[in-house]
């Protein structure tokens, strides 16, 4: 059966990617998700402000008692051309390509345009085959809006595209007024991908000690149902890529997206709660669903459930919205 898909202008053997986590921070770990079916990993995210906070650090560290020697200064190099903070993530890119045979996609997590940007050139420099622009941001000030967000992002991605080579893809949150012009936009700028959606963790509230508290949880199967209905709503309207990300455990979910037009489906919790080798299991139980139904690869199925190809595209829209809430009982 062919699985094999093309993601990013990679001819990956199957859509399954490992989404960034603590596995594929793990060269290890990176071994066995290869060799469990995996076709391509992303690293976890170097952070802006890890980056940011190091540079202040090591930037104090230098000026410390430059005012009795005026000379102190000459003994260090530029801190523009010092390599702090990420030197562990570049190394663990380098042994990645050495090691794994799939491709490697970087992950930097932020949303200004500072010059921690300049990163992205570190990342391609180290060997990645592509890189995902996670972004991350709550908009807290109310004198933000939400068109300076929507540029915030796409600013972002131009500066970013504008240093490398390799392609570039981005991760989003659901959380847009208008996402189809969004991504389309991202287009435009330059995003070869859209990974659908950015899992923003909520906090919470200990009654206890009357404080603020981060909370971690894995997706639910539940999760994937949002996913699901803007891929399709996306599909054909947009050059770039689409991958799916969140909510994904069974390779019936797998299926799903496809059919609903992703390129790419990424999984994270079903691979932290059942190892490397789930994705082993899910991809024999998609090619077994594939053949059953009579496809002969997935490029012959993608799309065929999406907004411009069922038969009732009102099924994603607001009239299924109503026919959902009057059918309850």
């Amino acid at each position: 059966m062919d699985l094999s898909c093309l993601f990013m202008g990679f001819r990956l053997r199957n859509p399954l990617v490992a989404a960034s986590s603590p596995l594929t921070g793990d060269l290890d770990s990176l071994r066995k998700l290869e060799d469990a079916g995996l076709s391509a990993a992303v690293l976890p995210s170097l952070f802006e402000e890890q980056i940011e906070i190091e540079q202040n650090r090591l930037d104090e560290n230098l000026l410390r008692g430059t005012e009795s020697f005026a000379e102190a200064l000459s003994y260090f190099p530029a801190l523009d051309s010092y390599r702090i903070g990420a030197e562990d993530y570049l190394d663990l890119i380098r042994r990645a390509k050495e090691a794994l045979s799939i491709p490697v996609i970087g992950s930097l997590n932020g949303v200004s345009t500072g010059g921690w940007i300049r990163y992205a050139g570190e990342i391609q420099d180290a060997g990645a085959d592509a890189l995902e622009l996670n972004v991350y941001f709550i908009p807290t000030d109310p004198a933000v809006q939400s068109g300076t967000v929507e540029q915030m992002t796409l600013k972002l991605v131009r500066d970013i595209q504008s240093r490398i080579r390799i392609p570039v893809s981005v991760k989003l949150s659901p959380y847009y007024s208008a996402l189809p012009n969004v991504i389309r936009r991202l287009d435009q700028a330059g995003a070869r991908a859209v990974v659908l959606f950015n899992r923003f963790y909520q906090p919470d509230l200990d009654l206890e000690s009357m404080s603020v508290v981060p909370g971690l949880k894995l997706s639910t199967p539940d999760e994937l149902k949002s996913r699901l209905r803007w891929v399709s709503i996306l599909y054909g309207q947009t050059d770039a890529d689409l991958a799916v990300t969140g909510g994904v455990h069974t390779a019936g979910d797998i299926a799903k997206c496809v059919l609903a037009g992703a390129s790419a489906v990424m999984v994270a919790s079903a691979l932290l709660e059942g190892g490397p080798a789930r994705a082993g299991i899910m991809l024999r139980e998609l090619g077994e669903w594939v053949e059953r139904k009579g496809f002969q690869s997935l490029t012959e199925m993608k799309g065929n459930l999406s907004h411009q190809s069922i038969a009732e595209p009102a099924a994603y829209e607001r009239a299924n919205y109503m026919k959902v809430l009057g059918s309850y009982s």
